[in-house]
């Protein structure tokens, strides 16, 4: 069986499968340069819009060089609007930094006009949470120099 094996390895071109092994590229090799994942290429938009025509009032927008993270607030914040019926998000494969979001609105305000308001209270709710974090991050720093400063001092 060993000789075989030889035979068939040596008839593909592959008498030395060790150094067919070391010829195949590393896992590392596959993986996109991390630039790659946040800058846009030449031409290529940050998003665009498809109006879906089999459901009214709905639209689809695709994301490049974006992920979960900006994905799933968006579709939490356009949830919490009442004109909106209708938000999902898919990353349609784990290796590309891309993102489709599904948005059905009442018909009150278009897809568009939701999306662009869920962006500016996401800004405006984030805005908010950096504050407060830095608030209570030098609240904590001068509760831990006055702990610091009356031990250190008997």
């Amino acid at each position: 069986m060993r000789r075989v094996s030889g035979i068939l390895l040596s008839k593909m071109g592959l008498a030395n499968p060790e150094a067919a092994h070391r010829d195949r590229p590393s896992a590392e090799e596959n993986v996109p340069n991390r630039f790659e994942l946040f800058l846009l290429g030449d031409g290529e938009k940050k998003v665009t819009e498809e109006t879906d025509t089999r459901i009214p009032s709905t639209s689809v927008f695709t994301f490049n060089k974006e992920d979960h993270t900006l994905g799933n607030m968006l579709r939490a914040r356009l949830l919490q609007s009442p004109h909106v019926l209708f938000s999902g998000y898919k990353v349609p494969h784990p290796l590309f930094s891309t993102f489709y979001l599904r948005i059905q609105t009442d018909g009150t305000m278009t897809p568009r006009q939701a999306l662009v308001q869920a962006c500016k209270d996401l800004v405006t709710d984030l805005g908010l949470l950096s504050r407060e974090f830095t608030k209570e991050w030098e609240l904590r720093k001068m509760v831990g120099e006055s702990m610091d400063g009356g031990l250190n001092g008997a």
